[in-house]
């Protein structure tokens, strides 16, 4: 189960260089129900997720790079690129910063990931947060992979 809260970027405050990063590019089979392929560094996986804005049921498998190669050449809509940094925001809570580049550069998005729906709906966002999309379906990724957004 994928609990998480997706916020819009604007402006960062302070230099990402001193924190972790992976280097992330997906693209999506399908988008209903979504099936996405993901290189990550060099993991990759099959990701299905379910229907839903906040909480969703999420299944990852993992694939070869070859596996992987071989249905990015399948894929629907365009291939997303971006650079994940890793943002320590609490004991508990990271903040997974998108960094798009490619057909999406410009964009950035902030989630974070939670043990329970409590804790997301009564989470504050830090000052430097845009807007809350977590209920916009037009900022998933894979309605981004389809451009909707644009």
């Amino acid at each position: 189960m994928e609990i998480e809260r997706k916020y819009l970027i604007h402006t960062i405050p302070f230099d990402l260089s001193s924190f972790p990063f992976r280097t992330i590019e997906q693209g999506y089979l399908c988008t209903n129900p979504v099936v996405r392929i993901r290189k990550d560094n060099d993991r990759y996986e099959l990701t299905y997720k379910s229907r839903g804005m906040m909480i969703r049921e999420e299944h990852n498998l993992p694939l070869t790079a070859e596996g992987y190669e071989h249905l990015k050449t399948k894929i629907d809509g365009i291939c997303i690129e971006k650079t994940r940094y890793m943002i320590p925001l609490s004991d508990s809570l990271t903040i997974e910063l998108d960094i798009f580049s490619g057909k999406l550069f410009g964009l950035q998005i902030a989630e974070v990931e939670f043990a329970d729906a409590m804790s997301a709906e009564h989470f504050t966002p830090p000052d430097w947060f845009g807007e809350d999309v977590t209920f916009c379906p037009q900022y998933h990724n894979s309605a981004l992979s389809q451009m909707k957004l644009l």
